[in-house]
């Protein structure tokens, strides 16, 4: 199986309480990798950036705050799912969007339709993952990417 899902919306990106801009934002679902969600961000003048992060903690947060690292997810009105804040951080660095609920909601059924929550592990291919990755160091070296 390897049907990866796609789907792409706008979001808000907050610069400042007076500030934001719309963007285009790529999510991507890939059943080989099934615990993950990936998110690709088009910054005006900027080369793509691309988040990957759990796909639970995207769930989670539509509904309630979540997450205490780098990705942090919250819904912008707590017990209504309207819209949703994602935080991004890099060590000091960081970026706060804003997306409607309705079409990550749509996004996430469609995982969850691929590769059902809680069944993940019956889907990913880490003995693949971790050929390849013990390949690419053989053949190319530890810093091969």
């Amino acid at each position: 199986m390897r049907d990866t899902i796609h789907a792409e919306l706008m979001m808000s990106f907050l610069v400042s309480e007076e500030l934001s801009f719309r963007i285009p934002v790529e999510l991507e679902y890939d059943p080989l990798d099934p615990y993950a969600v990936r998110l690709t961000f088009h910054l005006p003048g900027d080369t793509p950036v691309t988040w990957s992060f759990a796909r639970d903690l995207l769930l989670d947060g539509l509904c309630a705050p979540t997450g205490d690292g780098d990705v942090r997810v919250s819904p912008a009105s707590p017990g209504m799912l309207s819209d949703v804040f994602i935080r991004l951080q890099v060590g000091e660095e960081r970026a706060t969007f804003r997306a409607s609920a309705a079409p990550l909601v749509a996004f996430l059924d469609r995982t969850d339709r691929l590769v059902p929550l809680g069944q993940e592990l019956s889907f990913a291919d880490f003995d693949g993952r971790l050929a390849e990755a013990l390949d690419r160091i053989l053949t190319k070296g530890p810093n091969a990417g």
